[in-house]
């Protein structure tokens, strides 16, 4: 496909979006009209998921407004937004006024404007633009402005029917480039790094038109050495040897959607024709520990419920696990429920009392850490972390997942 075929691809996608998500969360969140500003390099992370592939940033000053229930859209511009949004200017010279005069006219009960203390990708309306739009909509109108924030989350975690047409061959593309890093087409024992790996990824992926939203993490666990028990340091780079657990966190981004994906793979030592025992019944201990998170999800439950939920079930089953999912889409690290963090295992106030709806995807991302007895009974932690979609009523790995390592 094209450059020029991607780009209408993604205006497809962006007009279906706003025709059937956006009327669909401002009726469920019962507002009328929403504005969505920001000027150029300094924009509103919803303001970029909203403009056409030929738009790279806002121009001067984008104002976009949303009413009659999302219904009626219009940019108050002398020009139009790509084929969703058209100008609306009233030949007044100042844009903040042209503001004012198409809301009065639409006559919204609640203005909605992106400010949230909740979710950062909710609060892109800068404060010299929050206090200009007030002061263009009157005093009269502070009573009906309100936080677009459960509107905001619900158009960027929300995904349409052809998002979700491309998303499960993103995460197969994905899941091929963590097969060919973690084999031994890359890597050569005793000579490649975990480095090595990770910028491998990075080219690999951007020879095949991906980007990679953050730099691939690639790190060992061993026999010797100091246990892996906290993320806090970023694991140094180092040369792969055998008998190694090789694990990479890796995700891409195409069409707008982003990946993120954790597997493991492990490297034979001389005789070996498998991973020992232990790390296999540990890959096992993860995949039931994935099995009770899914098992947690239903509309209209919060993170929080799920995280505990999720943790109960898994100590039940004898389960040292820890939960850190997120919700995935039009971010990597995306707006939604978050459910459970590494380091905070019990509720997550604010975003963990998000509620999960329908037509939403996850990174369900979780680790198990066991004892191996083939290591000295040194505790070892699987992490694990593959991408799924929740329907409303079931949720589902987009492209399976890891039930069995990898091995060099």
């Amino acid at each position: 496909m094209t450059l020029r075929d991607l780009a209408g691809l993604r205006d497809q996608i962006l007009l279906e979006r706003l025709d059937l998500i956006v009327p669909r969360v401002m009726h469920r969140t019962g507002i009328d009209c929403w504005i969505v500003a920001a000027r150029e390099y300094n924009e509103d992370p919803v303001l970029t998921t909203m403009l056409p592939s030929d738009w790279f940033n806002a121009r001067r000053r984008t104002v976009l407004v949303f009413t009659d229930y999302g219904r009626e859209r219009a940019a108050i511009a002398r020009y139009d937004v790509g084929d969703a949004f058209r100008g609306v200017w009233d030949g007044t010279g100042d844009q903040w006024l042209a503001v004012a005069h198409h809301v009065a006219a639409a006559g919204p009960d609640r203005i909605a404007v992106n400010e949230s203390s909740t979710f950062p990708l909710a609060d892109g309306l800068s404060s010299s633009e929050a206090a200009a739009l007030r002061a263009a909509l009157g005093a009269e109108s502070g009573q009906r402005i309100v936080s677009a924030n459960d509107l905001a989350v619900g158009w960027l975690e929300t995904r349409s029917p052809t998002e979700m047409a491309h998303y499960p061959a993103l995460c197969r593309q994905a899941h091929e480039l963590l097969a060919r890093a973690l084999s031994p087409a890359v890597v050569i024992p005793g000579i490649t790094s975990t480095e090595d790996v990770a910028w491998w990824l990075r080219e690999e992926s951007t020879n095949q038109g991906f980007r990679c939203w953050f730099h691939p993490t690639v790190s060992v666990q061993r026999p010797e050495g100091r246990e892996r028990r906290s993320f806090t340091a970023a694991p140094p780079d180092v040369i792969i040897e055998r008998g190694d657990l090789l694990h990479i966190d890796f995700g891409i981004e195409h069409l707008g959607l982003h990946t993120d994906q954790q597997q493991h793979a492990y490297v034979l030592r001389p005789g070996e024709s498998a991973p020992p025992s232990g790390l296999r019944t540990g890959l096992a201990a993860a995949n039931r520990a994935q099995d009770h998170l899914l098992a947690q999800f239903a509309t209209g439950r919060t993170g929080n419920q799920i995280l505990g939920a999720a943790l109960a079930a898994a100590r039940t089953d004898g389960i040292d696990a820890m939960v850190y999912s997120h919700p995935i889409g039009l971010h990597g690290h995306a707006a939604g429920p978050t459910i459970g963090l590494w380091d905070a295992q019990v509720d997550v106030p604010g975003a963990g009392d998000h509620a999960v709806w329908p037509d939403t995807a996850y990174s369900i991302e979780l680790s198990a850490t066991v004892p191996i007895p083939e290591w000295d009974g040194r505790h070892v932690r699987i992490m694990l972390e593959e991408d799924a979609y929740f329907d409303g009523d079931r949720i589902e790995y987009l492209d399976g997942r890891q039930t069995e390592f990898w091995t060099i």
